[in-house]
């Protein structure tokens, strides 16, 4: 694949494969199901998405399959991709022009959280900073439908990220590093959140000024991290875990 696309195109093709085998290393894949998508530039709209039939950890920069805004595959392959997630990812690259990435998983964290009726609690620092930038979708059935599309892009409005309700975690942002490091930090403050709970104990929550004023801080200082500093540090985990996924 390799010099049958653009450089950019690429480059963004092996940023998403780092981001699969990421999520496979930290545990959060759910055996083929979920997806991860990235826009390549362009009028077209065109999208990034696995091939439904590889685990994550399989995922390679020229397996990923390109496909329109209808969901068809724009080039030759032997690959199919999600039906479900051409629904959720295309509602979002179709209607936001900042969502270059996409996001989803189905962690038993994210899920636990996502069927909380207050959903993200304000327990850790992690979720404070996640907080102010969250969106909530009620749960449709599975996400087949694409009507549920314009439902979607509606809850999600500008924010970042978004909890699907009884489902799992959504995240978005303007290039794969950021957006990967979006969803690292979602997932991890509903990870404490469940342990929280399930301590036993009484929890704590923070003055309500804390908690708005870590949001506010967490709008800026998450995205600049992450292009800056801890993407780049997880591509270099990623090669030196398997660099097969930049092939």
């Amino acid at each position: 694949m390799k010099g049958k696309v653009s450089d950019e195109e690429w480059a963004i093709r092996v940023d998403l494969a780092a981001a699969y085998r990421m999520v496979a290393h930290y545990g959060w894949d759910d055996l083929i199901f979920t997806h991860l998508s990235a826009r390549i530039p362009g009028p077209e709209h065109h999208f990034l998405l696995n091939p439904y039939q590889l685990m994550f950890e399989e995922v390679t920069a020229s397996s990923l399959v390109k496909v329109d805004v209808q969901g068809n595959p724009v080039e030759p392959t032997p690959f199919i991709t999600n039906p479900a997630g051409f629904t959720i990812h295309s509602a979002v690259h179709m209607a936001r022009e900042d969502a270059h990435a996409v996001m989803h998983l189905h962690t038993p964290a994210g899920q636990a959280v996502s069927a909380n009726e207050e959903g993200l609690m304000p327990l850790t620092q992690t979720a404070m900073l996640v907080r102010g930038d969250l969106a909530f979708h009620d749960y449709e059935g599975v996400a087949v439908d694409l009507d549920e599309r314009e439902r979607i892009v509606a809850d999600l409005g500008d924010k970042g990220a978004m909890l699907l309700r009884n489902h799992g975690t959504l995240a978005v942002g303007r290039n794969v590093g950021e957006c990967f490091v979006k969803l690292y930090f979602l997932e991890r403050a509903c990870q404490a959140q469940v342990m929280a709970l399930t301590a036993g104990e009484k929890v704590s929550k923070p003055p309500q000024g804390a908690a708005e004023l870590t949001a506010e801080q967490g709008a800026t200082g998450l995205a600049m991290a992450a292009n800056l500093l801890a993407w780049p540090a997880l591509k270099r985990k990623a090669y030196r875990l398997d660099p097969s996924f930049a092939t």
